[in-house]
């Protein structure tokens, strides 16, 4: 049984009720319906708290992260051994949001990076705080304070941040929607998602992705660029940070 993933829906929805599937012969709890994300993408599985009982006799478990399993299940895995709900109980799920809520503007940041250094990316990775991505880009760049200055600017435009699907024919018409040469699209249901920041004439960027954004790129704040590493021949790291 596949797990409905409730982050797509409503990135900002703290809270849901939902059943236990399954758990796990690892001791995973698997939910009909999902609020947590799980690791994709280099984004960083959810964490936060699974509930169930009555209130005068509550259970909770803490969730550490959240994996994909297998044939379209999310995983939440808890911190440490503990009692688990048994299949078909009705429990409470509640996101680590100070958390998710800075994943969203990193992951929203960097693809404005994507716009602002307009390289292929041949990977990224996102944190609470700060994010990167690798570039196929031989040479360093010179500009780096005209980079930063110009992915705060877009910041400052705030675009609105949606969504957009796509069949998996229409994708591969367009295969100049993919900037990451090693990252897939997300795909399996016959269809691609697409996250479009702008509208129409005024789209600042678009392309395949299945992670968790902010509704408006106003709400990311001010970036700052750090450190750009070598990364092979071919490749360079560059980071940015959240700055508040």
């Amino acid at each position: 049984m596949t797990t409905t993933p409730l982050y797509l829906e409503d990135a900002y929805r703290r809270e849901a009720a939902t059943r236990v599937t399954q758990i796990t012969d690892e001791g995973g709890i698997v939910l009909d319906a999902s609020l947590f994300y799980p690791t994709s993408g280099g984004q960083p599985g959810d964490s936060g708290v699974v509930r169930w009982g009555l209130a005068e006799d509550e259970n909770a478990i803490e969730i550490a992260t959240t994996v994909k399993g297998t044939d379209g299940q999310i995983v939440l895995v808890p911190a440490e051994p503990s009692a688990l709900p048994p299949e078909g109980t009705l429990v409470r799920q509640e996101i680590a949001w100070d958390r998710r809520y800075k994943h969203m503007r990193v992951h929203t940041a960097l693809h404005l990076l994507s716009v602002v250094i307009p390289l292929p990316v041949t990977g990224g990775s996102i944190s609470p705080d700060k994010g990167r991505l690798d570039f196929d880009m031989p040479e360093a760049p010179e500009d780096r304070e005209e980079i930063e200055k110009t992915l705060n600017m877009l910041i400052d435009c705030d675009f609105a941040v949606n969504e957009e699907w796509i069949t998996d024919a229409e994708m591969d018409a367009n295969p100049g929607l993919v900037k990451t040469l090693r990252v897939k699209p997300p795909r399996g249901t016959g269809r691609v998602r697409l996250v479009r920041i702008g509208v129409g004439d005024d789209t600042a960027d678009l392309q395949p992705c299945g992670g968790t954004h902010v509704s408006r790129t106003s709400e990311i704040g001010r970036v700052r660029l750090g450190k750009i590493e070598k990364k092979g021949k071919q490749n360079r790291r560059v980071y940015l940070h959240l700055d508040t």
